[in-house]
């Protein structure tokens, strides 16, 4: 570590490990509390399922477990920077370090670039562990907990819509013209109104719609059910209506997301909302980062004026604010409101800011 900005490397590894040490018992006790208040609600549903016990229970822990940590994981981090720093400050460590020559930011810097490996360990885990856990925990839900469906890249109980039409599939196999349409139903509309259903085992591409074998028709209006044989349906609704029909940004990795949108735009379909996930899933693990910075408030200022618990106070509030003003950017990207990249990072800008507005007014 370059002694320009950082400390001595004693000093550092010092500060880093204290860092690390409460972060991550932070953390645990965060999921272990957590965990036992989520598991009260779920597991009456797990085990409501015939045939389930104590198996399932620890597998949906196992599930469950991986999403809480990506979740709370930078809180943790906001924590573990003001229990550091305000012991620091305490035992009057800080104004050793100041009083040696060093700067806000050089006392800063340990827990500024441990913060930076913490962020790139919990974009590798969300992106390796938390999103396969998240695509497996959501499909296990959907069929209330019973037994999952060997996993062939099929897609289940997928609706599209043409027109005032709607359409479910109970299952489609297959990609481009060689989808493969099982159990088909369409709801015949007309203004919002259901004139007729239709229903056929199974459909296949056919021109510019889809070929319904042992197709029934029934008519609401009158109640009469007839033989329809093989027809043509739905006409100009293409495959990738049903292979992409629904696209959950938390159950992909980074790059299966952005081939997924890259899916969607070679198919003139919207994919504002999901841009924001995938820079989201840069900006939440670095948002890590931040901490230290926004939590710096604790860490200077003379602990014996009786001050230290208000500093860290205002510590956790900027913390909070900055996940408030992250969650409401990404929910008004997910409305399309605000463009993919302003909704994933003008929180995480304006918060870094704001903690160099707050540390170079007050120490620097």
């Amino acid at each position: 570590m370059g002694p320009r900005f950082f400390p001595s490397r004693t000093v550092a590894l010092y500060m880093a490990r204290m860092f690390l040490i409460r972060t991550f018992s932070i953390l645990a006790g965060l999921v272990l509390v957590l965990q036992t208040l989520d598991l009260l609600g779920e597991s009456g549903r797990i085990l409501a399922h015939a045939g389930n016990g104590d198996a399932e229970v620890w597998r949906y822990l196992s599930l469950r477990v991986p999403e809480i940590i990506a979740q709370f994981l930078p809180f943790s981090v906001l924590l573990g920077t003001i229990f550091t720093l305000s012991t620091l400050n305490a035992n009057s460590e800080v104004i050793a370090l100041k009083a040696s020559g060093l700067s806000a930011h050089q006392v800063l810097a340990p827990l500024l670039l441990t913060a930076l490996a913490v962020a790139g360990i919990s974009f590798a885990f969300n992106d390796r562990v938390v999103s396969r856990a998240s695509a497996t925990l959501a499909e296990w839900k959907r069929v209330d907990y019973g037994p999952l469906p060997v996993d062939r890249g099929d897609r289940n109980n997928v609706w599209a819509r043409t027109s005032d039409d709607l359409i479910h599939v109970r299952a489609v196999n297959g990609r481009g013209d060689a989808v493969r349409l099982t159990d088909v139903t369409i709801y015949d509309r007309q203004g919002g109104a259901l004139i007729a259903v239709i229903r056929a085992p199974s459909g296949t591409r056919a021109e510019d719609g889809w070929r319904l074998e042992r197709a029934t028709r029934f008519e609401v209006q009158s109640g009469v059910q007839q033989s329809l044989g093989t027809i043509i349906a739905a006409r100009g609704v293409g495959p990738d209506q049903f292979v992409l029909a629904r696209v959950d940004a938390d159950g992909l990795s980074f790059m299966q997301l952005y081939d997924a949108i890259a899916t969607l735009k070679s198919a003139g379909r919207p994919t504002k909302a999901l841009e924001g996930d995938l820079w989201h899933k840069i900006s939440k693990p670095l948002s890590s980062v931040l901490m230290p910075l926004l939590g710096a408030v604790a860490a200077f200022g003379l602990a014996r004026s009786g001050r230290l618990f208000m500093r860290a106070v205002i510590g956790m509030m900027l913390g909070f604010l900055y996940f408030v003003a992250d969650n409401f950017a990404l929910a008004m990207g997910n409305l399309n409101v605000y463009p993919p990249l302003l909704a994933a990072w003008a929180p995480f800008l304006l918060f870094l800011l704001i903690g160099e507005v707050v540390l170079v007014r007050t120490e620097e």
